[in-house]
């Protein structure tokens, strides 16, 4: 197969309800069950069709397809076969999304941590998150749909913390046409960088008192009762474009995941639903002949997950939302994921091929989190606060035995450090409210210093200005002459 040619296979997708196991078409929008409220899968019936191409080929399919010059197949979709097989060439959406980078760590943050760590840099997909994966396959299946039904006119509508939003709100303004888009955000709760986003690309912003999970009642109303396409982790076809992260890690090793820990910040439970459903498509196939192990993190302020996960006894877990307190981990601050039965069916089948430990959720402070994050950058990573939690999460799990000296841990910066600078200045300045549980650590602390001030400038004649001022230079950092 050429690596510029569009594939000529096509899958048979239905949506498959986790709730009560009905099918449907995808011919139609759908977030949840019409019958039992549930849920949503994509299945292609036609999978095993793709079992009769060996592992090694599919590899060297995806690796040929990575030097792409066609924009079809240059970034999610060069994984064309495991994703949605089933939109045209002309139907899909791209805009530089996929192929981020995994960054091994320096040797200073190694020695510093213990650990073998590397990070998968998703801040530099377009809107700089992940989000952007779910969205390129979402909104090709919405070009699809609308020229199919004819539609002259479709609103997209999402709930969320700024990451969301800010890609719903560019590839709805890429796309055009019948698509609008509206975001609803939680008033005060999203950071000024991510709140430009949405805006500078046209959306309409609209703030609603409260929380995350108040914004997404509100969307969920408005999904069942009118005719817009939702655009949060409930929608499947979000979901499948988000496997690609799993995707490119076992590409970026070369197809090889024995050793790997892959560290995924939970919040609504779709990126680690995804990465889950990725790498046992890629098992199936015998792309990866081991599944990397996955760990989910969660704060204490909201970790719904984790409670259930730490019931050593499957039998006797119970799943219960919480009450969410304040996080710097904006994305992952949701007491009731709405995609934890996807957890749940994706971890059995985990569990079912590497083990009792290929799956597990580890909890962490916010303090962990901020320090991680600051530590993190320090040493020449660009992680954002999920970014902080996923290293957080991988010394949580050194220190309780979970993970190796020998074993790399793959952290998930979800999204790029500077939309998320204003927790940045609070840690450097010390102005967390008390609710963050956040008191910074001095030794990473950094503000600027200031060499002399206006006043002194003034009384300096104009010749030795620059004289004065960087012998003082040299007097703050200890400088020897040449």
């Amino acid at each position: 197969m050429s690596k510029d040619i569009f594939p000529d296979y096509r899958g048979n997708m239905e949506y498959f309800c986790l709730g009560c196991g009905k099918r449907f078409p995808t011919d139609e929008l759908h977030y949840t069950c019409p019958d039992c409220g549930g849920v949503f899968l994509l299945e292609d019936l036609n999978f095993d069709e793709l079992k009769k191409t060996s592992g090694l080929e599919w590899r060297r399919i995806f690796d040929k397809r990575a030097a792409s010059k066609n924009t079809a197949l240059r970034g999610i979709f060069r994984f064309y076969e495991l994703m949605a097989p089933v939109l045209n060439e002309d139907d899909i959406v791209y805009l530089g999304e996929g192929n981020t980078p995994v960054v091994a760590s320096s040797d200073s943050l190694n020695e510093r941590t213990g650990l073998r760590t590397a990070y998968k840099n998703d801040g530099q997909n377009p809107s700089a998150s992940f989000k952007d994966r779910g969205m390129a396959c979402a909104f090709s299946y919405l070009k699809s749909l609308t020229r199919a039904k004819g539609w002259d006119e479709i609103l997209t509508v999402c709930a969320s913390t700024g990451d969301t939003s800010a890609a719903a709100a560019l590839y709805a303004s890429y796309v055009g046409g019948p698509i609008k888009s509206v975001v609803i955000l939680p008033q005060g709760k999203v950071t000024p960088a991510q709140l430009s986003q949405p805006l500078g690309s046209g959306a309409t912003v609209l703030e609603v008192p409260g929380v995350f999970d108040d914004c997404m009642k509100v969307v969920e109303h408005l999904a069942d009762n009118y005719r817009v396409a939702l655009l949060n982790s409930k929608n499947a076809w979000r979901i499948l474009g988000q496997e690609s992260y799993a995707f490119e890690i076992a590409q970026w090793y070369d197809w090889d995941l024995d050793g790997k820990c892959v560290f995924v910040p939970i919040g609504n439970a779709g990126n680690v639903t995804a990465i889950m459903a990725g790498f046992l498509k890629l098992h199936a196939l015998g792309v990866i002949e081991k599944l990397p192990r996955i760990f989910g993190v969660q704060s204490h302020h909201a970790d719904p997950v984790y409670r259930y996960y730490s019931v050593e006894d499957p039998a006797e877990r119970e799943f219960s939302p919480v009450k969410v307190t304040p996080s710097v981990a904006q994305a992952a601050m949701i007491g009731n994921p709405v995609s934890f039965p996807r957890v749940r069916h994706f971890a059995e089948k985990f569990e079912a091929i590497g083990g009792r430990d290929a799956f597990q959720v580890v909890q962490v402070t916010e303090q962990q989190i901020m320090d991680s994050m600051i530590l993190a950058n320090r040493n020449g990573h660009i992680a954002c606060t999920q970014g902080g939690e996923c290293l957080a999460g991988a010394a949580r799990a050194k220190e309780l035995g979970l993970v190796s000296d020998e074993e790399t841990c793959v952290l998930d910066s979800t999204a790029h450090h500077l939309k998320f600078v204003d927790f940045q200045q609070m840690y450097f300045d010390n102005s967390f409210p008390a609710d963050y549980e956040v008191t910074p650590d001095t030794s990473l602390a950094n503000r600027p210093e200031l060499v002399l001030s206006a006043e002194e400038k003034d009384r300096l004649p104009a010749e030795e200005f620059a004289k004065t001022t960087a012998e003082m230079v040299v007097s703050k950092l200890g400088l020897s002459k040449k």
